[in-house]
């Protein structure tokens, strides 16, 4: 496992977690799960039904997330990679 903090954002990499390569992200008490996609080095809310916590979550601190994810994509990207060891 890895983790990183940007903007208030806490970022954790479980390399051992289930596919796609994916991030979870923990704000204000909501948590968002980030897909990778190392192809186009881009990265995307998950493509799951609980991909966002609690549901009813205030789009401010779930954009607030995805912005941060964004900013710091290449290290998000490399935290994945280290923490596969």
């Amino acid at each position: 496992m890895g983790s990183k903090t940007f903007d208030g954002v806490r970022f954790l990499a479980w390399t051992d977690d289930h596919l796609p390569p994916h991030i979870h992200g923990f704000y204000a008490g909501v948590a968002v799960v980030l897909e990778l996609d190392f192809e186009k080095r881009d990265i995307r809310l998950a493509r799951r039904r609980d991909r966002i916590r609690p549901a009813d979550a205030k789009k401010a601190d779930v954009n607030h997330i995805r912005r941060a994810a964004l900013k710091y994509r290449y290290e998000l990207f490399k935290l994945w990679e280290e923490a596969r060891g």
